[in-house]
């Protein structure tokens, strides 16, 4: 079931249901879209009721003009306001990659409202501030090519990053459709708002983050398998999962293995 909801932001959002049980919200990564998790909905929808959204600027859901409309504080206001009118209570949140940030900024400033995370090839940011600095640099560097270039140019650019390295063509050949469908500007105004270098540091706050939080991770992931032990180290109730034979995109690269993880993960929650 398709449902468009306008949120007290006045942004509609693009939402997905299907399924039945305890309710599990999906966040997607950046340049995706709630399609993105068809495979793994297909396999939980089951035991659950699966709420995908189009994330702001990707997707079918609106794409604001104004950059602050993407900032992850706002973001998440819009996601808690739309989930009150869906009726949907303490539901299990996961999120992917820039779903996963800011999954890990819900989970940290709403955590009553949710009953567990789980968190794939996610962080809690750059705590470094020159890092921060070049990180911003580089993303709005990036922004202003995807708008003077196009999707074409930026797509055959994402595909050449280090984190779809470990993809096969056919699956990279698979997303190519659904990125080619997004619109410049939003996915532009998204790195502007919620990119790594600008969402804010989380490092600080992981000790207080009170949800019991599933950390996913692939094994050919460097990068994020040692980001996610620190987290892991971190965060009071949490738990670290590896996936073999993946590296940044667990979901996509070894389904059965991702979607065998959560589901055991949230029988024991």
């Amino acid at each position: 079931m398709t449902r468009f909801r306008a949120a007290n932001s006045g942004h509609h959002y693009n939402i997905e249901i299907s399924g039945a049980g305890d309710p599990l919200v999906f966040l997607h990564g950046f340049s995706g879209d709630n399609s993105t998790w068809r495979t793994v909905i297909g396999q939980l929808a089951e035991g659950f009721q699966c709420i995908a959204f189009d994330l702001l600027g990707h997707g079918a859901s609106d794409v604001p003009d104004d950059v602050a409309s993407f900032r992850m504080e706002s973001v998440a206001a819009d996601l808690i306001d739309l989930l009150r009118q869906l009726e949907v209570m303490n539901p299990h949140l996961l999120g992917y990659s820039m779903g996963g940030r800011l999954a890990l900024y819900l989970g940290l400033h709403y955590a009553t409202l949710f009953r567990s995370l789980i968190l794939e090839s996610a962080s809690p940011g750059l705590a470094a501030e020159p890092a921060r600095v070049e990180r911003r640099r580089r993303d709005n560097e990036l922004a202003d090519e995807i708008e003077a270039n196009g999707l074409a140019w930026f797509v055959q650019h994402w595909e050449s990053l280090p984190t779809l390295a470990t993809q096969s063509d056919g699956l990279i050949r698979v997303q190519r459709a659904q990125r080619l469908s997004n619109s410049p500007r939003g996915l532009a105004n998204s790195l502007r708002g919620m990119g790594t270098g600008v969402q804010p540091n989380l490092w600080g706050q992981l000790p207080n983050l009170s949800l019991p939080t599933c950390l996913i991770v692939g094994e050919r992931d460097d990068k994020f398998r040692r980001n996610n032990q620190a987290m892991n180290e971190a965060i009071p109730l949490s738990s670290l999962s590896i996936i073999p034979l993946a590296g940044h995109n667990t979901h996509l690269e070894n389904p059965e293995m991702f979607c065998q993880t959560v589901r055991c993960y949230l029988q024991r929650v």
